[in-house]
């Protein structure tokens, strides 16, 4: 990996730990359990790693916008809120390793689209990567 990347890699991999960890003590029994993955690769090649992140990233910035005025704890709120900056700028920098012309970092322009529970769960599902 370039240097870039291996550090947005390092960054990325402590925070969505982070969030996993934080997610699921606020969530308590109403956590889903940890799936399996099979990545097919794009965690062993550097260039579906960084398309595959940015699909991601963004879906996730999607996700929580669309999924915010839904919660209804004001902890999980927080939570939220906080996560959905931190997935943004998640984004924003692979948007720019991706591409330097700088188009990527607000794909969706300077608003962002919420997407319903359903739609990130056919995007997720899409990529085949939940195998169990």
């Amino acid at each position: 990996l370039d240097a870039q990347t291996a550090s947005f890699l390092k960054v990325v991999t402590a925070d969505e730990n982070a969030h996993v960890a934080y997610l699921k003590a606020a969530l308590g029994a109403k956590a889903v359990k940890s799936p399996k993955f099979d990545f097919k690769g794009t965690n062993t090649n550097p260039a579906m790693f960084k398309a595959t992140a940015e699909v991601l990233e963004n879906t996730g910035v999607h996700a929580y916008l669309g999924q915010v005025l839904n919660i209804e704890s004001p902890k999980v709120v927080l939570a939220a809120g906080s996560i959905v900056t931190i997935e943004a700028r998640h984004a924003g920098v692979i948007g720019l390793i991706n591409d330097p012309s700088g188009a990527m970092i607000t794909p969706s322009g300077p608003f962002d689209t919420p997407y319903t529970a359903e739609k990130v769960l056919a995007a997720v599902k899409g990529t085949g990567f939940i195998v169990g």
